[in-house]
């Protein structure tokens, strides 16, 4: 069933990217820069593909101009409102001083993450109901995009002495609502040419906001080197090769 499908994405791509971090958190104690860096380009690199490529032409295409440039900036203005409202990735030093601190850090983030992850769903719904490769492909975009994210929710949670399994369950219940979005844009994508031409476009900012506010400024931070650059050009050549045969 088509809408099962759907959710089944959006829930595996939540979960698979926070728990991952979560799980890359607990069990390694050694800074993987340069990895994550490398990462975090080659996601943004996708993203800039899928976003002019495909989600901006599709949604002028279903709606016209003006429908695709209010989904647009609606995504955008959505996710920075999150922003300004709930923290998601940031740690600062003074907060880790205690127990009780670091466990406020990291449901903080958590929460955060989990609400963010609901329109980054929406993005994945929406897709998948223009072309199921389309929304595959984001899924998998979005679910690199969430590991250093499950990261940052772990960290405080594992240095507070929570353990493991607790902190992997946390981290599972962050990536949840990306699968509730993923309903709500698969459904809203199938009702009519006007919601899905928003739908895209809502992803197309949503993914823009992402690429450019995190993923770009989170790789650079990560390392000194050119891994960044180098990971986002890549990303940008393979998603233009995977998306000729789409």
């Amino acid at each position: 069933m088509y809408i099962l499908r759907v959710f089944a994405l959006g829930l595996a791509a939540g979960i698979a990217g926070t728990a991952g971090g979560g799980l890359i958190a607990v069990f390694t104690h050694r800074k993987l820069k340069l990895p994550i860096s490398s990462l975090l380009g080659f996601a943004a690199g996708i993203m800039l593909a899928v976003v002019f490529k495909e989600l901006i032409p599709h949604a002028i295409e279903d709606g016209g101009l003006t429908l695709a440039s209010l989904g647009i900036m609606l995504g955008v203005l959505v996710m920075m409102a999150l922003d300004n409202f709930l923290p998601h990735k940031e740690i600062s030093d003074e907060n880790l001083s205690c127990q009780s601190s670091l466990i406020r850090v990291g449901v903080l983030l958590g929460v955060g993450i989990a609400l963010h992850n609901f329109p980054e769903g929406i993005a994945i719904g929406t897709s998948f109901a223009r072309e199921p490769v389309l929304g595959i492909t984001i899924a998998l975009i979005l679910t690199l995009h969430n590991i250093p994210e499950g990261m940052a929710m772990a960290i405080p949670l594992s240095a507070a002495e929570i353990s493991p399994l607790k902190v992997l369950w946390y981290t599972t219940l962050a990536g949840v609502p990306m699968g509730l979005g993923s309903l709500i844009g698969g459904w809203v994508g199938k009702t009519s040419p006007v919601m899905l031409s928003i739908g895209l476009g809502f992803a197309a900012g949503a993914m823009l906001y992402i690429t450019c506010h995190e993923l770009i400024p989170g790789a650079q931070k990560r390392t000194n080197g050119h891994a960044a650059t180098a990971g986002l050009a890549v990303g940008v050549i393979l998603a233009i090769l995977i998306l000729a045969g789409i």
